[in-house]
């Protein structure tokens, strides 16, 4: 899976957040979504949706090696050998390694896939399968 966004057609509804959140946390909590929405204000209704691309910068700058590849082909934390510099999380040019404070290790989209489902409006989707 690649995600991809069409930002005019996000609405800022956040829905992408919530599911985001709920399916790696198990909590309906948007700030530990890890689809980022921008809203450009003072323009109403115009929003940028910030995804991961699994460019590989955090796992670059990682001094102990805590992000690899899990089985979708999703960079991830190991929370066990994160140290919690948050050298990821600085480094990351889309801004979508995220942190939060009940959280030592940051952490990032897993490709899971569900954000892609449930967006509404078609503002996030999957490059790979468009292609197909």
């Amino acid at each position: 899976m690649k995600l991809a966004t069409r930002d005019e057609l996000c609405s800022g509804c956040r829905v992408c957040q919530m599911v985001c959140a709920n399916e790696n946390f198990g909590e309906n909590n948007p700030k530990k979504g890890v689809v980022r929405i921008v809203a450009h204000f003072p323009d109403p209704g115009r929003y940028s949706v910030k995804v991961c691309d699994e460019c590989g910068t955090c796992q670059s700058v990682c001094p102990v090696g805590a992000i690899s590849k899990n089985d979708r082909g999703a960079l991830v934390v190991d929370e066990t050998t994160c140290i919690g510099c948050l050298t990821c999380v600085e480094a990351c040019p889309h801004g979508v390694m995220m942190t939060h404070p009940s959280r030592i290790a940051p952490f990032k989209c897993t490709l899971c896939g569900r954000c892609v489902e449930y967006c509404p409006r078609g503002a996030i989707y999957d490059a790979d399968a468009k292609r197909a």
